[in-house]
């Protein structure tokens, strides 16, 4: 990726969007995609929606959802100490010991309290529930935290972007900042390309909560197909549960998932554009459903060809995510290419 194309997936980021609570990175998404697209909306919700208009007939959506986990702000207690609920899947086994902002009207930087290990007493089953874990803000009394924050505001880990060896890199909300990221950079790359068909990218709200913002655009967007773009689990790390995905290593290329929600002729070709681009791909097992805004797209607006291309991802829903940047240019290039091909695509029942 270029310089420009790194600052957008670097500014999406670094910028805080729990479910709930998207609309700074949707500006940072609408921003970037209005240079290039014909139409930009935003609904009263926050979901984006960027056109790139073509002569012809077909029409297919590349979306990633704009959320990320988090917490919220439950109570704060006479000691100034805030209580915190989970927003989406927020894994309590890496929360206590981190630095975290409580974004209020203006940011207050706080920690998720951990007991020394030289005087608490042995986790037993495991760190307590979020529920149980607690913000110190620095406030010696509830009068002075509710100065600064209160019930409702949104909480997220202050972890930024670093840099490791290679093409790598970690962060926080890589799922699915990586998603909008290649949903933009699929729509540009179809523009570039000269797409007979009306390519949109589409950046959904409150994914990790139930793919709500899915079932909103579902309703009026109406398309032939619809690829959603989310991270998947890589299982190339040690202790990663081989036994519970399909292998999927960083570095090896986009994952095109296969079974139950995704269409038979749209994985066809999907792959048969990634061959022809001599693009590499991943195959994943998709018995049941793939997680992904696909599930709630590919129904709600009545039976709509959908897909799940994947992201590799290691260290899911915590603070030091980690993807190959290789895998996110690979999955734009791939992009673009299905906005060219998919009028050719066999969308139909299959018999």
């Amino acid at each position: 990726m270029d310089e420009s194309q790194r600052t957008f997936l670097d500014d999406l980021l670094t910028t805080a969007s729990p479910s709930g609570f998207e609309t700074p990175a949707t500006r940072v998404w609408v921003d970037y995609v209005s240079t290039f697209a014909d139409e930009v909306t935003v609904d009263p919700y926050g979901n984006a929606v960027a056109t790139v208009e073509g002569p012809g007939d077909a029409s297919v959506a590349f979306g990633g959802h704009a959320d990320e986990i988090g917490f919220i702000v439950r109570d704060v207690d006479d000691d100034g100490f805030l209580s915190l609920s989970r927003i989406g899947g927020s894994d309590r086994t890496v929360t206590r010991g981190q630095h975290v902002t409580v974004h209020a009207d203006d940011p207050v930087h706080g920690v998720v309290g951990q007991t020394a290990i030289h005087v608490r007493e042995d986790d037993g089953d495991g760190p307590p529930d979020v529920e149980n874990q607690y913000v110190d803000i620095g406030a010696t009394s509830r009068e002075e935290a509710v100065e600064r924050v209160e019930v409702g505001d949104p909480v997220t880990f202050s972890s930024g972007v670093q840099d490791l060896l290679g093409t790598r890199l970690a962060g926080r909300g890589v799922d699915n900042r990586v998603g909008v990221w290649a949903a933009a950079e699929g729509l540009r790359r179809a523009s570039e390309r000269g797409t007979d068909a009306t390519v949109h990218a589409v950046a959904t709200i409150q994914e990790e909560v139930g793919y709500e913002g899915a079932r909103m655009v579902g309703v009026d967007l109406d398309v032939d197909a619809f690829v959603a773009v989310d991270v998947t689990h890589a299982t190339d790390a040690p202790g990663a549960p081989t036994d519970r995905t399909s292998p999927v290593s960083l570095g090896d290329g986009p994952v095109v998932a296969r079974g139950s929600t995704n269409h038979p002729g749209l994985v066809d070709g999907v792959r048969e554009t990634a061959a022809g681009e001599g693009i590499d791909v991943q195959l994943q097992a998709a018995g049941s459903s793939t997680g992904t805004d696909a599930d709630a797209m590919f129904t709600v607006g009545g039976p709509t060809p959908s897909l799940n291309l994947g992201v590799p991802n290691r260290y899911m829903h915590t603070p030091v995510e980690v993807v190959d940047t290789r895998d996110l240019d690979e999955l734009a290039d791939l992009l673009g290419a299905v906005g060219t091909r998919v009028e050719g695509y066999d969308l139909g029942p299959g018999f």
